[in-house]
């Protein structure tokens, strides 16, 4: 990073206090450490639980809670960062004060999130058809009687269509029956395994590895920027804020991952992965904190870079993938009550995130 540093302003220069500063860091660490660790855990672990079950109502709301807070930090928390950080008056004016690149950048982070959700949705739909075929079943033209008797079938042809080949009737007729039922039940669990519905599993597993990415990437700047201030005017409300948005993030993610149905042993890495990330970045930037100047312009245009792109992330999988899916699904359109609870929480979700942003 460059030497050369944008002067901080006189009232953070008047709170700087390293002793003081460094103990809220340790604080900041366990305090998002487990509120990370429990909004991940609850989904996973609380899915067992009536009220908590990925069908249920209550989840739904909260669901719709935490993408409001998902929403509220792209929108309020990041987006405004990197815009201060790209239009700082200590990088050149030309090009950062001629072009607007906070909004660029999101934008283009966002269209690329979009084909990265389409080419992922198609592989995975490709790689459910192509274990689906490998019944050696077509599911389209699948017309078989659930119950086949001695009699209902004639010697040559069944009553749908079905080739019976054989000489002794009554035991072919009890060979196909057998046959179409393992048939049937092999096409049953390929559809339980991904969904058979437009709000299937596909959806969530491409959902839960793009919002991680886009998740983790901003928790890795704002844990930078926490562990490298010698101010605790500053590391206050960023340790309240960040515990309060990785509950709810962790539980947003958990959500998709518990739907995507991930083995235990995947589930466990991503969830993990989530939780640890902001604290580790906390506990980078303590130790970088004596050379690392987070006011030099090239810090400045990295983190202003890298704030722009998790925000179109963020944004787009909050819109997308979060909240349109969940609203114009079928289940919510024919349920009135949970459409207005559902959105009631939304709300309160955004509006509680976004009033942080007078403290953080």
């Amino acid at each position: 990073m460059s030497t050369s540093s944008c002067s901080e302003s006189l009232e953070l220069e008047a709170c700087r206090d390293e002793k003081t500063a460094l103990i809220l860091k340790f604080v900041a660490i366990g305090s998002i450490l487990l509120a990370g660790m429990i909004g991940v855990v609850i989904p996973l672990v609380g899915k067992k639980w009536r009220i908590l079950k990925a069908d249920s109502s209550f989840f739904f709301a909260t669901k719709a809670f935490a993408a409001g807070v998902i929403l509220a930090t792209g929108f309020v928390h990041i987006l405004p960062d990197a815009t201060s950080a790209l239009s700082d008056p200590c990088l050149p004016k030309f090009p950062w004060s001629s072009f607007p690149f906070s909004g660029f950048v999101a934008m283009m982070s966002a269209l690329v999130t979009l084909l990265a959700d389409i080419v992922s949705t198609q592989y995975y739909e490709a790689k459910q058809e192509k274990q689906i075929l490998s019944s050696g079943i077509e599911v389209d033209h699948l017309v078989v009687p659930l119950v086949v008797k001695e009699g209902d079938l004639d010697e040559g042809e069944g009553r749908n269509g079905i080739c019976v080949v054989g000489v002794d009737g009554h035991d072919t007729h009890i060979h196909e029956n057998r046959q179409m039922h393992e048939h049937l039940e092999n096409v049953d669990s390929h559809k339980h395994a991904f969904g058979d519905d437009s709000d299937g599993v596909v959806r969530y597993v491409v959902a839960s590895q793009v919002l991680e990415l886009g998740i983790v990437s901003h928790s890795i700047i704002i844990g930078l920027s926490l562990g490298v201030s010698q101010s605790p005017c500053t590391i206050r409300p960023l340790l309240g804020a960040l515990s309060f948005h990785q509950f709810f993030e962790g539980f947003a993610l958990a959500g998709c991952i518990s739907q995507a149905r991930f083995g235990v042993l995947r589930s466990t890495f991503m969830a993990g992965f989530f939780a640890v990330t902001a604290p580790m970045s906390v506990g980078i930037g303590i130790g970088v904190s004596s050379f690392y100047n987070h006011n030099s312009p090239r810090a400045l245009i990295i983190e202003g870079i890298l704030d722009s792109i998790s925000a179109g992330i963020l944004i787009y999988m909050a819109l997308v993938d979060l909240i349109a899916a969940e609203f114009l699904s079928k289940r919510m359109k024919s349920n009135l009550g949970e459409q207005i609870v559902s959105f009631i929480a939304l709300f309160i979700g955004a509006g509680l995130m976004a009033s942080l942003a007078a403290w953080a």
